[in-house]
């Protein structure tokens, strides 16, 4: 039996990380990272903390204390809030910000593995406990994309793997073989937004792995957020890598694609 530590960001991620866990004999030792993160996650904890994910020093003792031997760190933390000002940094926090050679993502997430391991942790692959939610290559709803979705899905898949070859985001929304939108700080579903509101319907949106995808964080993911966004503006595919994005609450996911015609497919 492991002691695991689970830091957990929005989203419905970290409860199947969570459960996948506790189902395995582990201790599950939570610290929430912020206010929205799932209430459930409470249900398969061994211990649980709500502690600021600015407040790093913090976060680094609790783990000690606890004697944590691997850690996860999974859901959605945007790197936006680095940049909106609405919580204090603790003196370790404001210490790696200090030291990063830039603020790309995997150079402030690498930082923050560095320091997790400084405690006696190791920070495990995101994706060994859920890999069951990443779908193997497919049409995985009723309908089939047409060939001018086919093509934009191909396109997309292409421009979303070089936006991730540079570490500038993971999504990309396109239609006609024109890009649309383009993901960075502000995080999938604004891209979406963005993205099919300037392709007035009909918009295909494409998620990837990075090529350089380190799978201890900012594994890519869509979700039912994904897909409300999707048919908030009217887009009309989804296509997402096979065996590399994971597909979260997927029967809630393919059900409310299949109402709304949307197609997704794993490439």
């Amino acid at each position: 039996m492991e002691r695991v530590g689970l830091l957990a960001g929005i989203g419905f991620l970290p409860v199947e990380c969570a459960k996948a866990a506790r189902a395995q004999g582990n201790e599950v030792y939570i610290v929430s990272l912020l206010p929205e993160t799932e209430e459930c996650l409470k249900e398969y904890a061994t211990d649980y903390q709500e502690i600021s994910v600015f407040k790093v020093g913090k976060i680094l003792k609790y783990l000690k204390k606890n004697k944590i031997t691997q850690v996860t760190m999974i859901g959605k933390v945007t790197k936006e809030l680095l940049y909106a000002h609405k919580a204090m940094p603790d003196l370790k926090t404001m210490q790696i910000l200090m030291s990063l050679k830039d603020r790309k993502d995997d150079t402030v997430m690498e930082a923050l593995v560095a320091a997790v391991e400084s405690t006696g942790a190791k920070v495990v692959d995101q994706t060994a406990l859920i890999r069951p939610l990443m779908p193997a290559a497919g049409v995985l709803t009723k309908r089939k994309p047409t060939e001018d979705e086919k093509k934009d899905m191909e396109f997309g898949f292409r421009m979303a793997k070089e936006i991730g070859r540079m570490d500038v985001g993971q999504t990309v929304v396109v239609k006609g073989l024109a890009v649309m939108a383009l993901e960075a700080i502000e995080g999938t579903d604004a891209c979406i937004r963005r993205g099919g509101q300037l392709a007035r319907g009909g918009a295909v949106v494409a998620k990837v792995a990075k090529p350089q995808q380190d799978k201890r964080f900012d594994v890519p993911a869509v979700g039912l957020t994904t897909l409300r966004t999707m048919v908030e503006v009217g887009a009309k595919a989804l296509v997402i890598e096979a065996g590399e994005t994971l597909l979260v609450e997927q029967d809630k996911v393919l059900k409310l694609a299949d109402e709304n015609d949307i197609t997704i497919v794993a490439m």
